[in-house]
């Protein structure tokens, strides 16, 4: 077998990092209870196929998966519908270039990327231009507009811009 491995090593991540995580996927998973979706924290991976048929195996910060049967232990085969990633130093280019093109491919309806330095959430949602899909900015969001964060594709499923950054200690 053939096997094309990267291998990254990659420092563990801040406390004000892990700290966004919890606090959303503890904000929403009660308000998926008893629904056919479930929200996930950066312990699950995602294996997907590019456009190109190159295998690569990802693990979000956090997802909302509706289609959990499709899985081999603890990896997903199938894509989440919605995708945050928290930035970090060490990650910011992956996260909105490599990462981000990845979703797009797997067509991934919502994407979040949250900057805990400057507590902002860019919120993308995915469309097609002539049947392509695309990454469009809906919104970004900051103290300022905090009131229109929203998770696009879960109209029913709150978390405020204060949940999010709970405990958040400025760096």
């Amino acid at each position: 077998m053939d096997y094309d491995l990267q291998i990254t090593d990659m420092a563990g991540a801040s406390p004000n990092h892990s700290l966004v995580i919890v606090n959303f996927v503890s904000a929403i998973r009660k308000q998926l209870r008893n629904s056919t979706c479930y929200v996930y924290s950066d312990n699950v991976q995602y294996n997907f196929k590019t456009d190109n048929g190159e295998s690569k195996t990802v693990i979000p910060d956090a997802s909302i998966n509706c289609r959990v049967k499709s899985r081999r232990g603890n990896t997903f085969l199938d894509a989440p519908r919605f995708v945050m990633e928290v930035l970090s130093p060490t990650t910011e280019q992956y996260d909105r270039n490599e990462k981000m093109e990845l979703y797009r491919q797997q067509e991934i309806e919502e994407y979040w990327i949250v900057d805990i330095r400057i507590k902002q959430v860019e919120i993308y949602e995915l469309d097609y231009d002539n049947g392509v899909p695309k990454y469009y900015l809906w919104r970004t969001i900051t103290e300022n507009n905090k009131d229109e964060l929203r998770i696009l594709h879960f109209p029913g499923i709150k978390i405020t811009f204060d949940e999010l950054f709970e405990e958040i200690e400025d760096n």
